[in-house]
């Protein structure tokens, strides 16, 4: 493949990973379902796990339980698809055509990255450790410490931390990466191959857009 050289306007590329970099629909799907059918609760389709996802796994097992939190074995089927999820997250998790070699071409330019995800640290982690090697820093969500969830900005101050100093730009696919973009005081790029349409982002102030992962290199 030959990959037009482009001047590339941001030396620092910060990273959503459900919906902009992986495609894990189908895994926290499974995983969801697992939970629920364990417990006894009704299972969801995975246009609703696509709606329920964006806010941690907290938030879209909130999303999938009935009564949410109030419900009294909430805590019990929450814990399941931790346990769960930590053990099947790769089975069928892929990246997105185009993704990694958007990464590599980044790193071959200089490029520093990281990943930030409202998935629990060590699943974070161990994904971006599996699929994307060239890139240096993975944030997940750790209220241990003191680092909150998006869209506070704080896993992208913990990132750039850890990167140093740079023009900087965040990739994302939802209203939740636009807001943690504001609240981290970057630009944001929208990509449109993930779990939220056009006119959904632009309903929450999307105004860069990306068709195809390679064509981040020309913005």
């Amino acid at each position: 493949m030959v990959i037009g050289y482009y001047l590339l306007a941001y030396e620092i590329y910060i990273f959503d990973l459900d919906g902009t970099l992986l495609d894990t629909l189908q895994d926290l799907a499974a995983s969801v379902n697992y939970a629920l059918r364990q417990h006894h609760m009704p299972e969801h389709s995975i246009d609703d796990v696509r709606r329920f996802v964006g806010n941690g796994v907290r938030r879209l097992m909130e999303r999938a339980i009935p009564e949410g939190a109030a419900n009294p074995a909430f805590e019990a089927a929450f814990a399941t698809f931790r346990e769960y999820y930590m053990e099947h997250s790769l089975d069928t998790t892929r990246p997105y055509d185009g993704i990694p070699e958007l990464i590599h071409e980044l790193k071959k330019r200089g490029c520093r990255m990281a990943v930030v995800s409202n998935k629990m640290m060590a699943a974070t982690q161990e994904l971006v450790h599996h699929f994307f090697p060239e890139i240096e820093v993975a944030i997940g969500e750790d209220e241990a410490a003191g680092i909150r969830k998006k869209p506070a900005p704080d896993t992208v101050f913990a990132a750039m931390k850890q990167l140093g100093e740079g023009s900087a730009v965040y990739v994302g696919d939802s209203d939740v990466d636009l807001a943690t973009a504001r609240n981290s005081g970057l630009p944001c790029i929208s990509v449109l191959w993930g779990f939220r349409d056009r006119d959904f982002l632009l309903a929450h102030g999307a105004t860069t857009f990306v068709e195809q992962p390679l064509d981040i290199l020309s913005i």
